[in-house]
């Protein structure tokens, strides 16, 4: 009789999407998504077009008060997301 060296989904599907190359852009979308959960609803109406290049967010801010007032915050802005998404993803926001 042999033995079949079991292993849970859990454990093989993080090893199997980094070998795919998936695993930062799973983590990338993770966080943008949970913008509007960070930020709050009243500031996300304010924000659109969000994407991530070379480690830093770039978030279109229609209000530019607001804008200012989120440049002033972004480094707990980026710890937040960071936690959020469950790994550093990004280092900066750029807010435009």
């Amino acid at each position: 009789m042999f033995r079949r060296k079991v292993q849970s989904i859990q454990t093989l599907l993080p090893d199997f999407l980094r070998r795919q190359g998936l695993e930062s852009p799973l983590r990338q979308r993770r966080l943008l998504t949970s913008w509007d959960e960070v930020v709050g609803e009243p500031i996300a109406r304010y924000t659109s077009e969000r994407f991530i290049k070379n480690q830093t967010l770039y978030v279109k801010v229609h209000n530019p008060a607001l804008r200012a007032d989120l440049s002033m915050g972004r480094s707990l802005l980026v710890k937040r997301l960071n936690e959020r998404a469950g790994a550093q993803v990004i280092v900066d926001i750029k807010f435009y």
